[in-house]
């Protein structure tokens, strides 16, 4: 069997107001190459933790193949819904463990389809702590949102 191709793919989503105008950006890193490609959108009217989902998604999308991807995020949100919440939210139906609807599930479901594409896994780094691409990342999400109010 044929080895996946390696993407590091950093991200970060921002928003003024919540909700407000928002922006996501994410930076695709080739494992093998090194080679960058960076991304980013804005939205009139959001939330931040769906500025954060899109970043993502934005990036997973931007795969030309099947990889093995792992994300790279400072939103505890993105992380743990990915690597823990969301095999919950599956077996009950779109609940979560309280019984309510799962917030953004649209985006989460968007998510489920490009995990079974690729093989995902998340790292956490801490926020505004010196980590380039997530400093990067917030940059290009902070100046998308300056767009997305055009």
């Amino acid at each position: 069997m044929k080895k996946l191709p390696h993407v590091m793919i950093y991200s970060d989503g921002a928003c003024t107001g919540n909700p407000g105008p928002g922006g996501w950006a994410a930076i695709l890193r080739d494992g093998a190459s090194g080679k960058e490609k960076r991304i980013s959108g804005g939205e009139r009217e959001t939330t931040n933790n769906r500025m954060e989902l899109m970043g993502v998604i934005r990036g997973l999308e931007a795969l030309k193949q099947p990889c093995r991807a792992t994300i790279v995020s400072d939103s505890q949100y993105v992380v743990k819904g990915l690597d823990v919440w969301l095999a919950g939210w599956l077996l009950r139906g779109w609940k979560s463990s309280t019984g309510a609807p799962v917030k953004n599930r649209d985006l989460w479901q968007r998510l489920v389809e490009l995990k079974a594409i690729h093989q995902v896994s998340c790292m956490w780094v801490e926020g505004h702590s010196g980590h380039r691409e997530n400093e990067e990342c917030d940059r290009l999400a902070r100046e998308a949102i300056g767009h997305a109010r055009r």
